[in-house]
């Protein structure tokens, strides 16, 4: 059936292409009715119209008319049953929906494996630059300190203002190297989820320097896994509202219904904001990818912005 819909349409072409050469056949070949002959020279149709013919040399420019009608109308045709064609194609021969699944699964596999090693990277440079040079500070500073009470036994002269500013600088290091081994646990999992995804979204409102409305509605826990990305996702959108939108006021919504948790950050700022911007929602998409996921982004030029982001209870 299909190839006879496929010879139909290049029956268009043809018919039209016969027509358009009908004065030609009249006048040079001799295609004219004979003396008492009651029919004319025919006028292919590419639909049943009836018989067409032309009685004259005049109505050969009836066919003429007739056959460039046809050729206009031949590509839409042929689109026509191309289509059908394809999509039967599609529908027969092309991947199905397990084997479509199958490839989700390895796209996202493949993301959460970059992510988790982006992840150990960040933290391995995080300490590296970090908390183990302060470390390494702190003991070059209480080496000295000892140097100092190990010649004040030999009988020196001690320097206690020299030696308090050397304990002072090791507390210092020491302090600020806490600080950022704090702060990074609590990018690795922010200590606020244990208590829930609610109390972490307001922690997260309340150290914003732009206000925040939170409101909440979770009557069942997801699984860690799930509120870890919600509240990344949370804190990596209110930081470009705060860098990015020049906003006044922003919301942060999250509720949990049919089964999935819906996050949703609005802001009244400048708006433009899309995943090739720059300002992290790749990274968002790809990360709320991995757990089937989806991130819808709605910012047009002048604001307001809506992003939402929704997520399976259960990873």
């Amino acid at each position: 059936p299909v190839g006879a819909l496929g010879a139909y349409a290049v029956l268009w072409w043809v018919t039209g292409l016969v027509n358009l050469t009908a004065p030609l056949r009249w006048g040079v070949f001799g295609q004219r009715p004979t003396a008492g002959d009651p029919e004319g020279m025919p006028v292919l149709t590419p639909v049943p119209f009836g018989g067409l013919d032309a009685d004259t040399f005049a109505g050969t420019w009836l066919a003429v008319l007739i056959g460039v009608a046809t050729l206009a109308c031949a590509p839409w045709v042929t689109r026509l049953v191309v289509e059908g064609d394809r999509r039967l194609i599609r529908a027969l021969l092309g991947p199905e929906r397990l084997a479509d699944r199958v490839r989700d699964l390895e796209e996202t596999r493949a993301l959460a494996v970059d992510d988790s090693v982006a992840l150990l990277r960040r933290v391995e440079r995080d300490l590296h630059d970090g908390a183990q040079v302060r470390l390494v500070a702190v003991a070059m500073g209480l080496d000295m300190i000892r140097e100092r009470l190990d010649a004040e036994a030999e009988g020196k002269p001690l320097d206690t203002g020299r030696l308090r500013q050397l304990v002072a600088g090791a507390h210092q290091n020491a302090t600020e190297a806490l600080t950022e081994l704090r702060d990074l646990a609590r990018g690795i999992h922010p200590p606020a989820l244990d208590e829930g995804l609610p109390d972490a979204l307001a922690t997260l409102a309340a150290r914003s320097t732009v206000p925040v409305e939170l409101s909440a509605d979770v009557p069942h826990r997801p699984t860690p896994a799930i509120e870890t990305i919600a509240y990344f996702c949370a804190a990596e959108l209110l930081t470009n509202v705060i860098k990015h939108s020049g906003a006044r006021q922003a919301t942060i919504g999250v509720t949990q219904r049919d089964g999935l948790l819906r996050l949703r950050v609005t802001d009244d700022g400048c708006g433009g904001a899309d995943l090739g911007a720059g300002s992290g929602l790749t990274g968002l998409a790809q990360r709320v990818r991995t757990v089937d996921g989806r991130l819808d982004i709605r910012s047009p030029e002048g604001g307001p912005t809506a992003i939402s982001v929704e997520l399976p209870l259960r990873a």
